[in-house]
Parts: C-alpha cells; structure tokens; sequence
C-alpha cells in the first residue's frame, strides 16, 4: 500500500518535473505524466477504495494535497512560461506601435445640408422662423392658394409630377404652399423661411434638376415695401456669398407677387466664362393671396421670395454643374467635409 513516504516522493518528483520545464511544450509533458490517467497520483486515488478503512483517510488527504500543490505549480509555470513566450514573440515581431492605425471613417453634413443651414442661419438672425409642410401636396395649396391660374403651364402634367391616379394630387413644385398654411394658422405678422425639396420636369441644363432644394421666405406685417425686400436679399447675398458679390435685381412676373423680381448674381460656368445666374425670385405679395388665407389686403403687405440652395452651392463654391450634388461621389464631397 502507498505511503505517505511515497506520496510525499511523487510530489517532489513532480513539483521537480515542472519547475525544469522550460516551454510550455515540455509542460503539456509533465502535467500529463504527473496529473494525467495513467500517472501515479491519479492510480492512487483511483485506489482508495481497495485500501484498509483505517488507511483511506490518511492516505487519500496525503494524495489530494499532492495533487492540490502539483496542480497549483503547473498553473504558475504555465502562467511563466505564456509570458515569456509572448515577450519572445513580440521580440520577434518587432511591431512599431507608433504607426499610426487604420483609418477610421468619420462622416460629415452633405454640402446641401451644410449650405442651407448656413441660409437658415442668416435668416434666423434676422427674426425669421422655420417652417415645414409636406411634399405631396393638393392643388389648392400648390396653386390655387398662390393666385395660380387654371391654365398656367405650372399646373401641366408636363411641368408638374402628378401622383398616379390622382389629378389635384402631385410633388409640390415649390414650398410656397408651405407659407399659405402658415398664414391659414394664425394672423400676422408672419416672418417665416421653408427650406426643403421640390420637384419639377425640368433637367436641361447644368443649371437644372428634376429635384432640387428651395429655400422660401415670407414676411406679412403692416407697412413693408419693395424696399424692405431688396435690402433683406442684398443682406442675405452678401453674408453666403461675400461682400463684394456682383448682383443685379431685374423686374420679372410672378403669379402670386406684384410687382415681382429676380436676383442675379455673377457665376462662372464650365467653362471659364462669367455669366448672371439667376439665384431668386421675389416680389411683394399679391392681394389675391392674402384675401385666400382671409388676411385683409388693405391693412397688411408682404414680401415672398424663394431660392434655390443648390444654386447657392453652386455659387459659393464655384461648382460648375449641379449634378455634382446628387451623383454621391464622396470624391468630390469629400473636399467640403
């Protein structure tokens, strides 16, 4: 039968075994051989009960203190061993941690975004708020409310995009309408500015998009003039585009202003030639309109005006085709970031 003696013996044989260990290989070959199935502490244990009964408590607390104190020094060594090994790795290796890491891609505000909340803005710095309204809109708040005649070419299938099935249901071609629900909600004076998207069948040039960003204004209040207008756009041009910023104001028709006007302002196209690109278009707003929201004409006056922010793009940044913004290229979005 075993005795303490030799538990005591296989212990240190073991312990031994281990601590001459010098990779984890070798190791993996002293637990096996001291701990495995077929080692001796293993067959002693596996033994106790064929023992004498006054001989398995001895014997079986020697064998598990055996076991206990050669499994603790495996785990040390191993601990050892793993650290050294890795310290030879990396020794090997010899990683530069000071070059820099993978990039890591971080986004940014689509130039249109940042281009129109720039014009907001302004405008908010001069006392206007922001209104919304929807993009599918009903005739009556796309051009009937807008002093929009029936025969219009405006309200043609081959100016507007119509919804399926729906004749007095399209894509709103402005946000116009967004300043008659305004006015329906509640009286002046109304300062407003409705920036969003618009549609239209018209992309014959680079100048031109079937779907572009419009920014409209409206301001109803006693007493405003022309003159009010004008300085309100001239300040607007020359914060978004510089203080020496060419423009020229020139008279033009609109249905729901009178008198009515277009912004120019100098742009160089493609080509290198400088040309008067119109950027707005503005006037006082016409009687009809207030009298279709119930404002009374002969107490209030007002100003509309509306710009295209794609257009301002264009213009702020020398861009020349307006394709540039919507193709996605982060080629060429990625030089605003």
């Amino acid at each position: 039968m075993p005795s303490d003696l030799n538990i005591d013996a296989l212990r240190d044989s073991a312990l031994s075994a281990i601590g001459a260990a010098e990779s984890l290989d070798a190791l993996e070959a002293a637990r096996v051989a001291h701990t495995g199935r077929r080692s001796a502490i293993v067959e002693i244990l596996s033994g106790i009960g064929k023992l004498a009964p006054e001989e398995r408590g001895p014997t079986g607390k020697a064998a598990n203190a055996a076991r206990k104190a050669i499994e603790a020094a495996l785990d040390e060594r191993h601990t050892r061993l793993e650290a050294a090994a890795m310290g030879d790795q990396l020794l090997e290796d010899r990683t530069d941690v000071t070059l820099p890491g993978d990039p890591f891609p971080v986004g940014a505000l689509h130039l249109l975004t940042q281009v129109r909340t720039e014009i907001e803005d302004v405008f908010l710095g001069l006392g206007y708020r922001i209104a919304d309204g929807p993009e599918i809109e009903d005739g009556y708040h796309n051009f009937t409310a807008l002093n929009i005649p029936e025969a219009h070419p405006a309200r043609s299938s081959s100016d507007t995009f119509y919804v399926a099935g729906h004749d007095d249901i399209a894509l709103r071609p402005q946000t116009s309408p967004v300043q008659v629900r305004v006015m329906e909600s509640g009286p002046p004076p109304v300062f407003i500015v409705s920036p969003g998207a618009v549609y239209r069948r018209d992309d014959v040039d680079a100048t031109h998009s079937p779907m572009f960003h419009q920014l409209e204004g409206l301001a109803v209040d006693e007493g405003l003039t022309l003159s009010h207008l004008k300085g309100t756009l001239v300040h607007v041009a020359r914060a978004l585009l510089g203080d020496d910023v060419e423009y020229v104001v020139r008279p033009h028709f609109f249905p729901f202003t009178e008198p009515s006007i277009e912004l120019y302002v100098r742009w160089m196209d493609r080509h290198g030639r400088g040309q008067w690109l119109e950027l707005l278009g503005a006037g006082m707003v016409d009687p009809n309109v207030f009298a279709s929201v119930g404002y009374d004409p002969e107490r209030w006056t007002g100003f509309a005006f509306g710009m295209g922010i794609d257009r301002m793009a264009m213009v702020r940044y020398g861009l020349p085709d307006l394709r540039l913004l919507f193709e996605n290229d982060l080629r060429f979005l990625e030089q605003f970031a």
